[in-house]
């Protein structure tokens, strides 16, 4: 039986999405803004969640109603019958995006929803589900826009961008459903070599290696919400996740290259959780150091904004990127993803195609630089194409980056001013999140991986199994484990 679904995305991967959903088989397919609404099957469920490689969260809506105030909101939800999905034993949460003039408070609209089935439990049983923020048995998604009204259930839990492989990360590291989507948007699917030249913890290299061999990107998750509801199937999902038909050989390779030792260690052994050190090499080398290279490749690489991450006379850097391009690159493919204007000027090449996209609330850009030999002028006079008939269909449809934009800060310091700043800004930060003086320990995320690190020691578990070792079933048998043994030890945590 077929049922409504909607894959949540980032914006600017919405095209992305559908595209994948429609190869997975989905009917109906229709693009929204940071989301892709489409019906299927339980098993089109189930691939949604296991096999996107864009989609951030799978929802399964349950009820579209119109509200104008808390009350309609309280008085829709409570119509519902909640003995098909909940009992007094099972733990729910709810959570909630509005974008309304008349409901302001998110969380207030999620109030609503939890009061509603709760009261209508007291009142049928005399007792009521428990409330658990973490890891609960039923979570439930409202989305609010204007009057309009979504209740889902949300079947994925967990973002779906934490694949499972990343052991540790670098500042700010590029969202791993982003780093897909922008491989996806090259064209690029295992035809030659790959390249990052700036790599950080090595998401884009092992997100291209995925592609490239087939791989669903769910193969290393520890679980899905949807494994807690009522009519899950196991059989059915066992054979989702087993079924390695589709994956396929790759005969070219993926470098990976930083000129920061400690990210270097950290890619290299996010490649080796992945299970993908055969065709992943990671090395330290600085971008200014980069050598045209031997086999036909394509570059997709993130470098600093001057936002989140910066760098000594940033212009310089991206200056840099445009010699080693033109001169150490030539007849190839470069992607570049960046933020600023000033900083694509001081690229000082003519990109073929510009295609606005989010990282995180930044409104980036990824360029395509098509590189050839010579001169631009001589090359458009000997005929070579430097553009395709569809750079240029997708160049018309595109908006380009906002009038007035500009950096917040200096754009050639030297090095000292750079250090200065950085210090500065690492000062503030410690202050913000409580740190002052001396560091008195790490913050909330860094304290919970380590007492789950410290639970799986105790407990005989590796950290994770590799691909090239025990495979699927390694890594779901050793997931099952440890979620197992960590639910009993956190069930009291919340209520």
């Amino acid at each position: 039986m077929e049922f409504e679904m909607i894959a949540k995305t980032f914006q600017g991967l919405e095209g992305v999405l559908a595209e994948e959903l429609t190869n997975l088989g989905a009917n109906n397919v229709q693009i929204g803004r940071r989301m892709v609404s489409y019906t299927g099957d339980k098993e089109l469920l189930y691939r949604s969640n296991f096999a996107l490689r864009t989609a951030i969260r799978i929802l399964k809506p349950i009820k579209h109603f119109r509200a104008t105030s808390a009350d309609e909101v309280y008085e829709a939800v409570k119509q519902i019958d909640w003995t098909q999905f909940l009992t007094n034993d099972t733990t729910f949460a709810v959570d909630s995006v509005v974008f309304s003039t008349e409901f302001r408070h998110s969380k207030f609209v999620a109030y609503k929803v939890k009061d509603a089935i709760v009261d209508q439990f007291r009142e049928r049983t005399g007792n009521r589900p428990n409330i658990r923020i973490s890891n609960p048995d039923l979570q439930l998604h409202i989305h609010v826009a204007e009057y309009d009204c979504t209740l889902s259930l949300d079947a994925s839990g967990e973002s779906l961008h934490r694949r499972g492989y990343r052991q540790e990360a670098v500042e700010a590291p590029l969202n791993e459903v982003l780093a897909a989507g922008i491989i996806l948007m090259t064209g690029w699917r295992g035809e030659t070599d790959f390249i990052d030249p700036m790599c950080g913890s090595g998401t884009l290299p092992v997100e291209a290696a995925l592609i490239a061999r087939n791989i669903a990107p769910g193969v290393y998750r520890k679980g899905y919400a949807f494994e807690k509801w009522s009519d899950y199937d196991e059989d059915l999902f066992q054979r989702i996740y087993n079924d390695d038909s589709q994956e396929r050989e790759f005969t070219h390779h993926i470098y990976g290259y930083d000129n920061n030792r400690e990210a270097v260690g950290i890619a290299t052994n996010n490649v080796k959780a992945a299970g993908l050190s055969n065709i992943v090499s990671i090395a330290l080398q600085d971008f200014k150091d980069f050598k045209q290279p031997e086999q036909p490749a394509v570059i997709v690489t993130n470098p600093p904004y001057g936002e989140r991450i910066s760098a000594p006379d940033l212009l310089g850097l991206y200056r840099m990127i445009g010699e080693r391009l033109k001169h150490q690159f030539q007849n190839n493919t470069a992607w570049i993803l960046s933020y600023r204007e000033e900083c694509f000027e001081a690229i000082g090449l003519k990109p073929s195609l510009k295609t606005p996209l989010y990282n995180g609330s930044l409104e980036c850009e990824l360029r395509k630089y098509q590189m050839f030999g010579g001169k631009y002028t001589d090359a458009r006079r000997e005929g070579r194409e430097i553009k395709s008939n569809d750079d240029r269909k997708q160049m018309a449809q595109k908006r380009r980056f906002k009038e007035k934009r500009s950096f917040k800060q200096g754009l050639e310091e030297t090095a000292d001013e750079f250090q200065l700043r950085m210090s500065r800004h690492d000062e503030e930060r410690r202050e913000r999140r409580g740190f002052r003086g001396s560091e008195r320990g790490n913050d909330r995320s860094e304290r919970r991986f380590r007492a789950d690190d410290d639970f799986r020691k105790r407990d005989g578990f590796s950290k994770r199994n590799s691909r090239e070792g025990e495979g699927r079933e390694g890594f779901r048998r050793n997931n099952r484990m440890f979620n197992d043994r960590r639910n009993d030890r956190f069930k009291n945590d919340e209520d």
